[in-house]
C-alpha cells in the first residue's frame, strides 16, 4: 500500500510541475539548455521536506537525461548539466552539486558531494589568456551501482559498482570496482571482495 501511495504522490507531483516544466523547454529552446537548468536547479533546491523531493523530482524526469521517480533529491541540490542520469533507488544528499554524469542503482551520496564533469573542465596552459577564456572539456563521469559517497566527497573520475568513498575524499582518477577509497588525492586502501 506504502509504494501505491508514493506512486500516486510521484504522479501527482510531476502534474503539478507541468507548467514549469514547459516552461523549462520554452526557455530551453532560446538559451542554453544547461544555463536554463541551474537556474531553475537553485530556484527547486529550496522547496522544503519530503514535498519539496517530490516536486524536485517531478520536474527532473522530464528534464535531465534520465531520473528515476523513486530517487530522492534533497534540500539545496544544485544540477548544472543536463545530460545527467539518476537512476532508481539513488540518494542525493543534501547540498551537493551535481554536474554531467550518470549515478547508478541505489547509490547513495552523503550532504555537500561534489560530481565534477570530469577534471578537464579548466585550460590554464596560456598564462596569456585568462583561465576564463581557455575553455576545456566536459566529460560524463560514472558512477556505479551500490556505492556510497561520503559527506564532501569530490568526484573528478569514475567509481566502478559497490565502492565507497570516504568523506572529504579528493576522486581524481578512476576506481575499480568494490573499492574503499579515502584522502587527497583518493586512495584505494581496502578491498570490499576481501
Amino acid at each position: 500500500m506504502k509504494i501505491v501511495i508514493k506512486q500516486i504522490l510521484f504522479i501527482l507531483c510531476a502534474l503539478l510541475m507541468t507548467p514549469i516544466t514547459l516552461l523549462y523547454f520554452v526557455f530551453a529552446l532560446i538559451l542554453k539548455k544547461d544555463a536554463v537548468l541551474a537556474s531553475y536547479s537553485q530556484f527547486l533546491s529550496i522547496l522544503p521536506g519530503k514535498l519539496g523531493v517530490y516536486l524536485r523530482v517531478g520536474f527532473y524526469r522530464f528534464s535531465l537525461t534520465h531520473c528515476s521517480p523513486n530517487a530522492v533529491i534533497s534540500f539545496m541540490v544544485l544540477f548544472s548539466q543536463a545530460d545527467t542520469e539518476i537512476a532508481e533507488g539513488v540518494y542525493l544528499g543534501a547540498q551537493c552539486n551535481i554536474g554531467r554524469c550518470s549515478i547508478g542503482k541505489n547509490t547513495l551520496l552523503g550532504s555537500g558531494v561534489h560530481i565534477m564533469s570530469g577534471k578537464g573542465q579548466h585550460n590554464f596552459d596560456n598564462l596569456n589568456v585568462p583561465i576564463k577564456d581557455q575553455g576545456g572539456v566536459f566529460a560524463k563521469i560514472s558512477i556505479g551501482e551500490n556505492c556510497w559517497l561520503g559527506n564532501g566527497a569530490m568526484i573528478m573520475a569514475n567509481i566502478g559498482d559497490g565502492c565507497i568513498v570516504g568523506a572529504g575524499a579528493v576522486v581524481i582518477n578512476d576506481i575499480p570496482a568494490h573499492s574503499i577509497v579515502a584522502g587527497n588525492p583518493a586512495k584505494v586502501i581496502k578491498s570490499r571482495l576481501a
